[in-house]
C-alpha cells in the first residue's frame, strides 16, 4: 500500500481535518479522557498513523508522563508531525512504515483516528490483529474514521452528504461529482456492525461507540 500524503497533501493536510470532521477538537478530548480512565499516568502509548501530528500533540499535552510511539508510512507527513509536536519531541518516537514497522513493545494503549478508511480491506483484520498484539492484556484501543451503512440508497446517499459537509455551499457541482466518486472508489469504507465485528475477531472485547457524527463513527475497544 502506498504512502497517502505526498509532499503537497501534508502541507495541506492541518486545513482538512478541523473543516471536514464534525466535532474535531471533541475527539481529542474524548480521546484523551477514555484513555485516562484506565492507563498509568507513565503510560506508553501507540499511534497508528501518526503523520500530521495533530493527535500526537493533543496526547502530549494532555498528560506529560505519557510516552509516544508514532508510526507513518508518509516521511513528508512524519516531517510535519514533527513541527506539530515539536515541544514534546523528547517522549515521541517516530518510525515511518505500517503496522508492520512499529515497535514490538507491550503498549498500555493505543490509537489511530481518520486512519481506517484509508486502509485497504483486505487488511483491515490484520492491522487489527497487529495492534492487539502490541497492546497488554486491557488496554484500550481508540479508533475514529468513516463508517456508514453500505447498502444502497444509504450508501450513495451518505456518500453526498460526506462530501457536502466538506465542500463550501457555492463549489462547483463538477467539483462535487469528482469528490463523490473519490470517496465511493478510493476509500475503504465499512458498515459499524462490519467495524464491530473485526474488532471481536481480531480480539478486542467491551467494544463501545463514543462518537457520532454525520459520517464519521468512534469506538473504544479493549485488548482480550
Amino acid at each position: 500500500m502506498p504512502a497517502l500524503f505526498d509532499a503537497e497533501a501534508a502541507r495541506h493536510y492541518a486545513d482538512g481535518p478541523p473543516r471536514q470532521v464534525p466535532g474535531f477538537a471533541g475527539i481529542h478530548r474524548m480521546m484523551n479522557l477514555l484513555l485516562a480512565e484506565t492507563v498509568p499516568e507513565d503510560a506508553n502509548i501507540l499511534v497508528l498513523g501518526a503523520g500530521g501530528g495533530l493527535e500526537l500533540k493533543a496526547l502530549a499535552d494532555f498528560r506529560s508522563g505519557w510516552r509516544l510511539s508514532g508510526v507513518d508510512p508518509s516521511a513528508d507527513m512524519l516531517a510535519l508531525a514533527r513541527h506539530a509536536a515539536a515541544a514534546h519531541m523528547g517522549r515521541i518516537t517516530l518510525t515511518e512504515g505500517y503496522i508492520d514497522a512499529a515497535p514490538e513493545g507491550r503498549f498500555d494503549a493505543a490509537t489511530s483516528l481518520l486512519v481506517f478508511h484509508f486502509i485497504p480491506r483486505e487488511q483491515r483484520l490484520e492491522t487489527l490483529r497487529q495492534l492487539r498484539r502490541r497492546l497488554k492484556s486491557g488496554a484500550p484501543l481508540i479508533l475514529a474514521h468513516i463508517s456508514f451503512p453500505q447498502t444502497e440508497p444509504e450508501r450513495s446517499r451518505w456518500i453526498a452528504r460526506h462530501v457536502a459537509y466538506g465542500q463550501a455551499d457555492d463549489v462547483d457541482p463538477a467539483t462535487v461529482a469528482k469528490a463523490r466518486e473519490a470517496i465511493g472508489t478510493r476509500l475503504t469504507i465499512l458498515a459499524p456492525e462490519e467495524e464491530e465485528a473485526m474488532l471481536r475477531e481480531a480480539g478486542f472485547a467491551d467494544i463501545s461507540l463514543f462518537y457520532s457524527a454525520f459520517s464519521f463513527r468512534g469506538w473504544v475497544a479493549y485488548a482480550e
